[in-house]
């Protein structure tokens, strides 16, 4: 069994290769999968349909999962760990995969293949084939007999790996907060990406504003009214850099997109009202 939120947090199931379930979202309409997948509103029903298009075309959830992808959106955080990662703006990156749970690896080419297609992933069972591939690719599995996603003990494992700058993704504020914790500890240095936000609360955004290095909008309206971006790229679902060193990673990002860039300096963030999910929460 597996379990991952998508499109407004939509939880879905998914056995044997089979959406077993899927509950209401919390939003009507994402910008983002309009335009990638034109669904021009959001349901159990699509959001369903979307993880049964995941599970045939990168085989999720299965053994044919695809470890290797192009990039899905210029700016993404998949997109953006591979970017620093091969600059070497970071030497490691903690992150997750369906069959696998908590990841551990240097590979940027991994994760962006692990991540390009994941959007909330809340819980999953090993799959002996995902794993392989995994370790195939230098990457190591935190917990391969139960497939298990703690984002704090994989930040453990890569400081006993001998990694001291490497980028943790994180869904909650008390995880960024014990991150920092651990960094202080350590002395190494943690760039915390906040993922998967829709519906934060109004204390727990300011939370992980304080602590994260980068976080995503997704259809959040406390990410939006509270953060202070040095950098914003997009203006519809957009990522805010808040530190230098998430400012750094972005701008390096930046080079690798083939679209035209405007680069312009104004007080941030940019949100115009017609390009935000709706309703955002």
């Amino acid at each position: 069994m597996h379990k991952m939120e998508l499109l407004g947090r939509s939880a879905i199931k998914v056995s044997e290769e089979e959406v077993t379930e899927a509950t209401e979202p919390v939003i009507e309409w994402c910008p983002l999968f309009d335009k990638v997948r034109g669904i021009k509103k959001v349901t159990k029903e699509s959001a369903a349909a979307n993880m049964e298009f995941r599970i045939k075309e990168h085989g999720m959830f299965s053994a044919r999962r695809k470890l290797e992808m192009d990039t899905f959106v210029g700016f993404g955080a998949s997109e953006s760990m591979m970017t620093g990662l091969m600059r070497g703006i970071i030497d490691a990156a903690v992150t997750v995969c369906d069959g696998a749970g908590t990841v551990i690896t240097s590979n940027g080419s991994l994760v962006q293949g692990m991540g390009g297609y994941i959007s909330g992933l809340v819980e999953t069972d090993p799959i002996p084939e995902v794993i392989k591939g995994i370790k195939s690719r230098d990457g190591h599995v935190l917990s391969p007999e139960s497939g298990r996603i703690d984002q704090l003990e994989g930040a453990a494992y890569a400081i006993s790996a001998g990694y001291c700058r490497f980028a943790v993704t994180v869904a909650d504020a008390q995880t960024a907060e014990r991150l920092r914790e651990l960094e202080r500890s350590t002395g190494v240095r943690i760039m915390i990406i906040g993922v998967h936000l829709t519906g934060i609360s109004k204390d727990d955004a300011r939370r992980l504003l304080k602590a994260a290095d980068i976080v995503t909008s997704c259809a959040s309206r406390h990410i939006r009214e509270e953060a202070v971006p040095l950098v914003q790229v997009g203006t519809a679902v957009p990522l805010f850099s808040l530190t230098p060193w998430g400012k750094e990673l972005l701008v390096e990002r930046a080079k690798d997109v083939s679209s035209p860039l405007l680069i312009n300096t104004m007080p941030l963030p940019v949100l115009p009202e017609k390009k935000q999910p709706r309703p955002l929460v």
